[in-house]
């Protein structure tokens, strides 16, 4: 029996072996790509740049350079500068997008399961969505007491679309022969909702999120251009009129750096809480 049982231990080793030694080298891709695709765009910049700088009427904008910017992070990271700009801005995305999520998700429902509701929404809903987001900075400045309440809302209605529809999308998706048998087996309308509508929209859900995270991203920096001494856009504003360039350029640089790493915590959420295990 053990001579037997040999050769299909051997060939579960070996499976195990492959399988490890597969997600090694896709690991090992991954890792290199995403490091030769930031040496290639850092090496752009350099040479642009290095090309303006050369011409003496603009020599003062080699503080543009990736090398100023990336020497100056550890010093403002240590002063504070930055995880200050980061809790701040950090505040009023979070507040913007559970808004949005709040709003977004329910009524993604009501559309994705209401046809009425879905045909008289479409018009008023597409016409709002058009409206830039910093449309509404001068209406929401007179409406709302503080800045911090203006900035929440204007992320708040940039974030809500992608939410809303992309809800509406995925509960249109699902067969209505799911909700039949549902009812027959005596469900009541709220274990619909948890044991169908939830799971099944949730891949959905989770990409309009992400969308809305890249949206709400964008809107944020220029909310914060005006009115507040704090956050990311403060600081990017506060660069700019001391001509400080390596700081400008340090903050962009940190605001990208942030605003992937929201962006692959989203897909990692999706490929975690989905059913469909996309990203």
């Amino acid at each position: 029996m053990r001579v037997e049982a040999a050769p299909y231990v051997i060939a579960c080793t070996a499976r195990v072996y492959g399988a490890i030694a597969s997600g090694a080298a896709s690991w090992g891709l991954a890792l290199t790509n995403f490091l030769g695709g930031l040496a290639i765009l850092f090496v752009l910049w350099w040479l642009g740049v290095y090309a303006i700088s050369m011409n003496p009427d603009t020599a003062h904008f080699a503080e543009f350079g990736p090398l100023p910017a990336l020497e100056l992070l550890p010093r403002l990271w240590s002063n504070g500068t930055i995880p200050e700009a980061m809790a701040a801005s950090g505040y009023r995305l979070g507040m913007g997008l559970g808004i949005a999520i709040v709003v977004g998700v329910p009524f993604g429902i009501l559309i994705g399961r209401s046809k009425a509701f879905r045909e008289l929404s479409n018009s008023p809903f597409q016409l709002l969505r058009m409206i830039s987001p910093l449309a509404w900075e001068p209406i929401a400045v007179i409406v709302f007491v503080t800045w911090n309440q203006a900035i929440i809302f204007l992320i708040a209605i940039a974030a809500v679309w992608p939410v809303m529809f992309s809800t509406a999308a995925g509960l249109a998706k699902v067969d209505p022969a799911w909700f039949k048998v549902a009812r027959n087996l005596g469900a009541k309308p709220w274990q619909m909702i948890t044991h169908i509508i939830v799971p099944a929209i949730t891949f959905d859900v989770l990409t309009g999120i992400r969308l809305a995270v890249g949206v709400a991203w964008i809107v944020l920096v220029p909310a914060e251009f005006l009115g507040v001494t704090s956050g990311l856009g403060y600081s990017i504003q506060d660069a700019r009129e001391t001509l400080s360039y390596d700081y400008l350029m340090a903050m962009i640089l940190v605001i990208g750096a942030i605003g992937y790493a929201l962006d692959s915590t989203c897909v990692l959420l999706i490929r975690r809480f989905s059913w469909h295990r996309g990203g």
